[in-house]
């Protein structure tokens, strides 16, 4: 009896390490694929050589798509959006996180704005109205377009509440009664007590931005100012003829159309790929932080 007791966690843990790299092995396919695609010649993608591994190696693909200055236009407003937007996400939702996290007896109208906000989580204007806002505000071909409508994400401010709430109270005492004001209490206790949160909605707010496509479609008039998602969606997805030049008009007639692509995709996420492993051991203790109240 006690034997079994012994060889059955042993047997459960092979079987969760199975399943658990059969499932990352699901979900490192199509990345191991675009990359083997985008190192491939053409005439092995066109005829479905290439699985894992490159055939016919080649940089061509990223020679082509290095080269082509819209791509790099789009990915620069992509990187500086995600420069701006980040920060600006970030300070609002800790500004109205902090008052959010407060008791009644210290901010009677929270529950007014608590309400506020909510009800823009459960309702939508729709498409036409919010777009509408933003043209009669100025801001149609303009890169704050894609900064300010969002600026604010309802669900972080709910996160980053709720981990405030859930810091012990007397040390925001201990800190008043030493004549520490909002500003010290909220940058020197609560802040850095709330680190894992932080991060955590600091990797959505990244991701969000980085991979953002439907707003530059609808609000650039130009695609000379599409952020980078919205121009591969105009070259991969629903290819658009005004992003193609007469010298990509000549080379794809040497190269592939899928192996330039696959190229484009690659390096359009070597960014995320390159910071979530940074912020990934933060992610699930910030979830579970910020989704209990105190």
């Amino acid at each position: 009896m006690n034997t079994r007791i012994v060889k059955l966690p042993f047997f459960q843990n092979l079987l969760n390490l199975f399943i658990l790299a059969l499932l990352a092995l699901v979900c490192a396919f199509p990345i191991l694929h675009v990359l083997a695609l985008s190192f491939s010649s053409a005439t092995s993608a066109a005829s479905g050589q290439v699985t894992l591994w490159p055939v016919g190696l080649t940089l061509e693909s990223y020679k082509f798509v290095l080269e082509n200055p819209a791509f790099g236009k789009s990915f620069l407003i992509s990187l500086v959006r995600v420069l701006v937007g980040v920060p600006v996400n970030m300070i609002l939702t800790i500004l109205v996180a902090y008052p959010l996290s407060r008791s009644k007896h210290d901010f009677r109208a929270r529950d007014f704005f608590a309400w506020f906000f909510l009800i823009t989580v459960l309702f939508s204007g729709g498409l036409i109205p919010w777009y509408m806002v933003i043209r009669e505000t100025g801001l149609i071909d303009s890169f704050w377009a894609l900064i300010i409508p969002g600026a604010l994400p309802v669900f972080n401010v709910i996160l980053l509440a709720n981990s405030f709430r859930s810091i012990p109270k007397e040390l925001e005492e201990a800190a008043a009664m030493d004549g520490a004001g909002h500003w010290t209490i909220l940058f020197k206790i609560l802040l850095p007590m709330s680190l894992p949160v932080l991060a955590t909605v600091t990797l959505f707010v990244a991701v969000g931005h980085w991979n953002a496509w439907f707003d530059g479609l609808i609000l650039m008039n130009s695609p000379a100012k599409y952020p980078l998602q919205s121009y591969l969606q105009t070259v991969v997805i629903n290819p658009d003829p005004r992003m193609l030049t007469e010298r990509d008009l000549a080379l794809l007639k040497i190269i592939s159309n899928r192996t330039t692509r696959a190229a484009e995709i690659f390096i359009a996420m070597i960014p995320i790929l390159a910071v979530y492993p940074f912020l990934q051991r933060y992610f699930t203790t910030g979830i579970k932080l910020g989704s209990v109240k105190g």
